[in-house]
């Protein structure tokens, strides 16, 4: 027999992209059309049309129509009369879910559903994660995490089987890990600054609002995600409204929007509590406790921003760290973002838009494993 050389190595082939039917390709880009316009399905359908034009993204025997049929059969869309009474067409339900699962498949990778929907600290103690490690009873100890199989065991060792005894010496305990639980409030610019010099802002931090949303009630279902939005006042938005959420002919109130943040965080029993603001300009409002608004978009005003350096300190005071993700490099303003930053002894990322998903992905997780408390 011939000698027969077996050689190691990388095999090159040419790119076969994934075998997708003519309705999951254009609905890939559909979902990503409905999240630039807002929920707006006309528009998106109209901005599909033109790339089919110029892409030739369909064929004859299936058509942009054909697509929409089957969005209609498939349960994506519906039919709804619009507030002036005229009819439309809307997403549904099970479109925002999708749209937030590319969302979390784009930024964060695919993540799989988690069993647990937990986090370990590195702290043994009195738990309920068992590791397998055993340890000698000490005084103080439940009862419950007393291991009766190893005791008995060392009790045999320890004093023979024709006279059994069980000692407190023989009692071991089974080391356990905290589980640890974390409460987030999401903080979304949409003052006009956020599409002002034709860059389009709010769609990437939708994404990440929306990504994150998927990967907390995905991964971890114990944690708790609260996402509000400030212009000249803040408010709460549910994470079913994300893909239809617009930028306001608004000024940027901090104030309110961290004021908000912090009043949601105080009702929360979990230990582990942060804030991820996520913003582009300077505050620029106020409201004042007559209710009037006082604004100023000319440069630093110094009533507002030490109103902002004192809500930094508050929740420090609180044991709540803010994290500022700033998708502008302004460097007038980053020195305002770093004495907030300061205030807080919280952290700052100065960035533009590509990468956003992955440093807020990055540092939730960062955030879990420092600041879980035994």
């Amino acid at each position: 027999m011939k000698n027969r050389t077996i050689r190691k190595g990388f095999v090159f082939k040419t790119y076969e992209a994934e075998n997708q039917s003519p309705f999951e390709k254009l609905f890939e880009i559909f979902k990503e059309l409905i999240t630039y316009t807002s929920g707006d399905f006309d528009e998106a359908v109209d901005w599909l049309r033109s790339l089919d034009k110029e892409y030739k993204l369909t064929t004859s025997e299936y058509t942009i129509d054909d697509f929409i049929e089957d969005l209609k059969k498939k349960g994506f869309i519906k039919e709804e009369i619009k507030p002036d009474g005229s009819g439309g067409t809307a997403i549904t339900a099970k479109t925002e879910r999708a749209i937030r699962q590319q969302a979390l498949n784009h930024v964060f990778g695919k993540i799989k559903r988690s069993g647990s929907g937990n986090h370990k600290s590195k702290s043994p103690g009195i738990g309920d994660e068992h590791t397998g490690d055993f340890r000698a009873y000490q005084f103080g100890d439940n009862l419950d995490k007393v291991s009766m199989t190893e005791s008995i065991r060392n009790a045999q060792i320890n004093n023979g089987i024709g006279d059994f005894t069980l000692s407190e010496n023989d009692l071991v305990v089974e080391e356990t890990l905290h589980k640890s639980q974390m409460s987030t409030v999401l903080m979304i610019d949409i003052s006009h600054s956020m599409i002002l010099y034709g860059e389009d802002r709010i769609t990437p931090a939708k994404k990440v609002a929306m990504a994150l949303a998927e990967l907390i009630t995905t991964r971890y279902p114990k944690d708790t995600l609260d996402i509000l939005v400030f212009g000249n006042d803040a408010w709460t938005i549910k994470i079913k409204d994300l893909p239809y959420l617009q930028v306001g002919p608004y000024h940027t109130n901090t104030v309110a929007g961290l004021n908000l943040a912090m009043d949601l965080l105080r009702r929360k029993k979990n230990t582990n509590k942060q804030i991820f603001m996520i913003t582009d300009g300077k505050p620029s409002c106020l409201r004042l406790p007559d209710g009037q608004y006082y604004k100023n978009s000319n440069g630093l005003d110094k009533y507002i921003v030490n109103k902002c350096y004192a809500m930094a300190q508050q929740a420090r005071k609180l044991h709540i760290p803010i994290t500022t993700f700033m998708i502008a490099q302004d460097p007038y303003l980053m020195q305002f973002v770093r004495a907030f930053t300061q205030a807080n002894q919280g952290k700052a990322f100065y960035t533009g838009l590509k990468g956003l998903g992955e440093m807020i992905f990055e540092d939730y997780e960062t955030n879990r494993k420092k600041r879980i408390r035994g």
